[in-house]
């Protein structure tokens, strides 16, 4: 398992912790795979605690399952794993989308346009981990735009998970340099107006689009799910 880093000047356990949620996201660590605690602390040159500390935050985020007496698992996406996360953000979204619309300044306007920008200028081809970037940094903006902190705090426990899936949908369907900026740019469009309800209405429509893709996908029920 190559994982050999330098460790930055921050709190190793959030050093620990953002390099195994890349690597997780990104497929690097499979699902499913064992994650072995003094191997990842020594790709990492970090002691055991640090590893530790991560593995037991990640499984509370849902991405590792640890298991008694033999050790953390990277989780496996099941159909019931979607359909949750889905339907929360689809609930905490909507819900920062209309207080969004009549709470944009322009520095947020700029950002967003910042952003799209940015995925304007992916048309051909994009890496699925960028694009899962350029995405979320949209959404962050919307979030930071709600003014309201329990919606964030409930965006961030789940902004991981969202990224796992994201990068699932984008390596299995590669069109996010053709549907990542105008449907982006719609909602833009839509909070734009200031209308609470429209801007709710499109961001549930906006949702929509990524949980069809991935149901799509052959994933594996519960029942399935690895013991």
């Amino acid at each position: 398992m190559e994982l050999r880093n330098t460790p930055p000047r921050t709190s190793l356990s959030e050093y620990v912790l953002a390099v195994l949620r890349e690597k997780i996201a990104t497929g690097e660590l499979a699902p499913g795979q064992h994650l072995r605690e003094m191997e990842l602390a020594a790709g990492l040159d970090v002691s055991r605690g640090p590893v530790r500390d991560a593995l037991a935050l990640l499984e509370s985020e849902g991405q590792v399952e640890i298991k008694r007496h033999r050790g953390a698992f990277v989780s496996v996406l099941t159909q019931v794993d979607v359909e949750e996360v889905h339907t929360f953000r689809a609930a905490i979204e909507s819900l920062a989308a209309e207080r969004a619309a009549t709470r944009m300044t322009p520095a947020h306007f700029a950002e967003l346009d910042r952003v799209l920008d940015a995925m304007k200028e992916t048309s051909g081809s994009v890496a699925p981990q960028e694009a899962v970037r350029l995405d979320l940094a949209f959404h962050d903006v919307l979030y930071d735009a709600a003014d309201h902190q329990r919606l964030s705090r409930a965006w961030i426990s789940i902004r991981s998970q969202v990224f796992f899936f994201l990068h699932t949908r984008n390596v299995n369907f590669p069109d996010f340099p053709t549907v990542g900026y105008p449907e982006h740019h719609d909602l833009r469009m839509a909070l734009a107006k200031g209308d609470p309800a429209v801007a709710r209405a499109a961001a549930e429509e906006h949702l929509s689009g990524a949980y069809t893709r991935l149901r799509q996908l052959e994933l594996p029920t519960e029942s399935d799910r690895p013991r």
